[in-house]
């Protein structure tokens, strides 16, 4: 198949908002692909391709994007077989050898399509093709029904092979993909509620445990053999050897546990998250140490514990990694629930995590049977700027650029603002069509993609909280940032401080 079929689609899928109209067209395209395309061209569509990181950047792209071609002959396995050459690349003439290779390639490629082999090999894939559209759209492909190819995706963690699968395999053997100790699955997730006490409503009797402020793991062991996994999937055993001795230490021959890791202070207390993630993310030893804490366990010694309810799995995670456990109580009692809530926060750490007692281990899915509370601060800032959006909002002013004002100069002129972060979540249409009408009207400069205005625009963001970051004048950053209102009652001069967003990373 023709590159450019795949640019097609995913340009198409990233313009319409309905789900079935992505699934269509997904499922059409899969549906023309041969054998072998099938698990590069589902990795090229949710931007992981199957080769991983290849080792080019910004600037490697960037410079091997020339005079693009007239017409479309890329195929989608020339490309495959390229990303194969560059992760194989290594060692001293590295970069020239990926930087021939991304030429002679991208030489051959359309306009379109250079902008799509560059935001592939950037990891910027934002047509809307996630997860959970594409294995609708591989059941609808395949006439498979949907539970066997959301099962077979979420227990081998492996979207591609299991399309490839679906695609030309029996159902049989489809159905028979389970879980294997060592191979990742993908993680359960949490709804969101205001309050535990609400969260107790919809789940009824439940495990109320702490919402830590780490990194998600998943930790395997067959005998001596450890392998930890990310949220994502990706192996960072080599990067937790401290973590990697306490699971081969614990009581079992083979165990799959999920859980998160941080660092900890010499009281006790969680160290900032991004000191966690810094931790995390180093290949090379690091003095700062990470404890893992575990809340759930999918298979000991072989026996599978995915279908067995919440009960059954604490209680074996109780037995073999007590220590280790996720502090929470089980309780039907609101005012329970609420107390954890507020011992989890006095401790440090994000909020809770409500479990319905009697739930099964959705891998891959969100839904009801979780559900997590975390506090949510808001605060009023000023919009510094705005950049053009792109895929279904192109042509609408879309990500603010955000800023803090600086009463006192700490960081700038005195009664200025200072940048702390950027967000485009919950930007309704209304809202995009507003802000494309009206920032342009107090322009001062534009670049390319973003148009600077005059700091008069006042907007009340919802955040998670801050971080230390050396990105940002003022030393911090917003955490998980999103658009709750403009504040047309309020001035710029009203926003909220530096000096007030500074004072959470004390929280």
């Amino acid at each position: 198949m023709l590159l450019d079929e795949l640019v097609v689609t995913a340009d198409a899928v990233a313009s319409t908002r309905s789900r079935l109209a992505k699934v269509d067209a997904l499922a059409e395209l899969l549906r023309r692909l041969e054998p072998d395309e099938i698990a590069p061209a589902i990795g090229f569509l949710v931007g992981k391709p199957r080769q991983g990181r290849v080792g080019v950047g910004w600037r490697s792209v960037g410079a091997a994007m020339g005079q693009p071609a007239d017409a479309a002959t890329v195929t989608v396995a020339e490309l495959d077989a390229m990303l194969d050459r560059l992760a194989a690349t290594s060692g001293a003439g590295s970069a020239g050898g990926r930087s021939h290779e991304l030429r002679e390639l991208t030489a051959r490629a359309t306009e379109r399509e250079q902008g799509f082999i560059a935001r592939v090999l950037l990891g910027e894939m934002r047509t809307g093709a996630l997860e959970g559209v594409l294995t609708d759209a591989i059941a609808r492909a395949a006439d498979r029904p949907g539970p066997v190819v959301r099962r077979a995706a979420t227990l081998s963690g492996d979207l591609g092979e299991t399309a490839r699968l679906a695609l030309t395999a029996t159902e049989a053997e489809l159905e028979a993909v389970g879980l294997v100790v060592g191979r990742p699955v993908l993680p359960m997730l949490a709804a969101t509620a205001s309050s535990a006490a609400a969260a107790l409503e919809t789940t009824g009797e439940a495990s109320v445990e702490y919402k830590l402020d780490g990194a998600r793991i998943q930790a395997h062991r067959v005998g001596d053999d450890v392998r930890i996994f990310t949220r994502n999937l990706a192996d960072v055993t080599h990067r937790l050897p401290e973590v990697v001795e306490v699971v081969r230490g614990l009581p079992v021959h083979d165990v799959i546990l999920d859980g998160e890791t941080l660092s900890l202070d010499e009281d006790g207390v969680p160290r900032p998250f991004q000191e966690t993630m810094s931790r995390f993310g180093a290949d090379a030893a690091r003095a700062t140490l990470l404890h893992p804490w575990f809340f759930d366990v999918l298979h000991v010694d072989g026996r599978d514990l995915l279908d067995e309810p919440l009960a059954t799995r604490l209680a074996e995670l109780e037995r073999i990694a007590a220590a280790y456990r996720i502090p929470g109580e089980v309780t039907t009692d609101p005012e329970v629930a609420e107390r954890v809530s507020r011992e989890a926060l006095a401790a440090g750490q994000e909020g809770v995590v409500v479990k319905a007692i009697g739930s099964t281990y959705a891998a891959g899915r969100r839904g009801s049977s979780w559900i997590k509370v975390k506090p949510v601060h808001t605060y009023d800032l000023v919009v510094l700027a705005c950049e053009w959006g792109s895929g279904r909002r192109t042509g609408w002013l879309s990500n603010l650029h955000l800023g803090a004002l600086d009463p006192t100069g700490e960081f700038g002129e005195p009664g200025g603002y200072v940048m702390v972060g950027k967000t485009f979540k919950g930007l309704t249409d209304a809202l995009l069509k507003w802000q494309t009408e009206y920032f342009p009207q107090i322009e001062q400069r534009r670049t390319e993609n973003t148009v600077w205005v005059e700091p008069t625009t006042v907007v009340e963001i919802a955040i998670d909280g801050v971080q230390a970051s050396t990105r940002y004048p003022g030393g911090i950053a917003l955490r998980f940032a999103r658009v709750k209102r403009y504040r047309d009652d309020k001035r710029p001069e009203e926003a909220d401080t530096i000096q007030t967003l500074r004072g959470l990373l004390r929280m």
